[in-house]
């Protein structure tokens, strides 16, 4: 029998392993973090037009009823269901450009040059680092992290070089809680990086970056003339007075070293479409869009179509409040009962992640991330996920932490919430 070919490829994602577990043991799945309900009425709809009417001048004038029943006559020359060019529709890019000009008041994004319709944010991310990455490359990425990231550095190649954000609390001193980046140790791992990745708000801490912060990143890497990518889908869960704004939009003067990557998949519930875009300098256009072929061709077809709506004709108050305010609700709620059952976990600003040290809990006590993480799934029915898995360097400081993501439904949060007080003595 020939032996099985080994690989220093990634492995399985711990993230989707826990999912795994939580549907064998029926518990609550806060470790993976995507929503359970369902996309806007109106994008469902516009999916359904155009994947029945096939053309795009058909699925505008026709009624989703006169679709439906009864059925319609066959349509014999059909776009929607077919391939897309693999840059992406036309209206779809531009559709991006008017999103953020409506949104943000960002008007000087080019469909033609600057956008490229990928699959989801995890795609948008693989093209950036294979268009500006080579082989041996440094990869700067600021732990705990998504795994995603130098999982995607050891499919080409690349070498991650970790700077880790610590965590200040109440007794540090400042009044207030939050993650810090060490600078100096930033700027010494970026000395010969050919890039950086800056996810903000931030999974799984939860921290937004401030513009001062952001300043500082960006100058480094104009002067070391480092590429930024961006991980910008949790744009839109800011809490109190924290805000997101688009880094080309921040500081042009470094616009063309800025790839920022995003999808509809969060902030829509429609993680299952894989509906994203990458905002590249035009520079870089044709070999991102070739990268991108050869990686997966297209986004799908008829979702894209219906992204159309969502990026176009959703109200500014469903992004900019209803996200939000969801989102904040069930975060804080969790950090409460969390926090109840002996959990140390701050209240995130951004993003729907709670980071939260296990130590303190009585059940948890002494068990590593991944015995903790399992206790949880099979005796407490709450799935989350092992805080080491996200750390690449500094992987002590992650063995202290769980992840819980929030971004279920009211009712499984409420069930959540109700199985770790009935399960978990309370820390009185």
């Amino acid at each position: 029998m020939p032996a099985i070919p080994t690989s220093n490829g990634p492995g399985e994602s711990i993230i989707r392993l826990m999912t795994r577990k939580a549907l064998q043991y029926s518990a609550i799945n806060l470790s993976q973090g995507f929503p359970n309900e369902p996309p806007p009425r109106p994008i469902l709809e516009a999916l359904a037009r155009g994947a029945l009417a096939g053309t795009p001048e058909r699925a505008a004038t026709s009624s989703l009823s006169s679709l439906v029943s009864p059925p319609s006559a066959a349509v014999e020359n059909d776009v929607i269901n077919q391939y897309s060019m693999p840059m992406g529709r036309a209206e779809l890019r531009d559709a991006v450009s008017q999103y953020y000009s409506r949104l943000y008041g960002w008007n000087d994004v080019d469909p033609e040059t600057n956008v490229t319709i990928t699959l989801g944010a995890t795609e948008a991310m693989a093209s950036a680092l294979r268009t500006v990455g080579r082989p041996g490359d440094k990869i700067v990425i600021m732990e705990p992290f998504h795994e995603l990231y130098p999982s995607q550095c050891q499919i080409f190649y690349l070498e991650p070089e970790y700077v880790t954000l610590r965590r200040r609390t109440d007794d540090d001193g400042g009044g207030t809680e939050g993650w810090d980046l060490d600078w100096d140790e930033f700027e010494r791992a970026m000395d010969g990086a050919r890039a950086v990745i800056l996810n903000t708000p931030h999974n799984p801490t939860g921290k937004v970056f401030s513009e001062e912060e952001l300043r500082r990143i960006v100058d480094t890497a104009v002067k070391r003339s480092a590429i930024i990518i961006t991980d910008d889908i949790y744009e839109w869960m800011c809490y109190d007075d924290e805000r997101f704004s688009p880094l080309c939009q921040l500081f042009p003067e470094a616009r063309h070293l800025i790839f920022s990557c995003n999808s509809i998949g969060k902030s829509a519930s429609a993680t299952g479409w894989r509906v994203g875009w990458c905002v590249h300098p035009s520079e870089y256009a044709a070999v991102y869009r070739g990268v991108h072929d050869q990686l997966v061709v297209m986004a799908p077809h008829p979702m894209q179509y219906a992204a159309e709506t969502y990026l176009r004709d959703l109200p500014g108050d469903y992004f900019k409040v209803e996200l939000k305010e969801k989102y904040r609700d069930r975060s804080m709620r969790l950090a409460c009962v969390l926090r109840r059952v002996g959990f140390d976990v701050a209240d995130p600003a951004g993003a729907y992640y709670l980071f939260a040290k296990y130590r303190g809990v009585g059940r948890l006590e002494g068990l590593s991330p991944m015995e903790a993480a399992m206790v949880m799934i099979r005796e407490v029915g709450v799935a989350c996920v092992p805080g080491d898995n996200f750390y690449g360097k500094e992987v002590e400081e992650g063995s202290k932490y769980l992840r819980f993501a929030a971004c279920r439904n009211e009712g499984d949060v409420e069930e959540a919430c109700e199985r770790l007080l009935k399960n978990l003595v309370i820390n009185n």
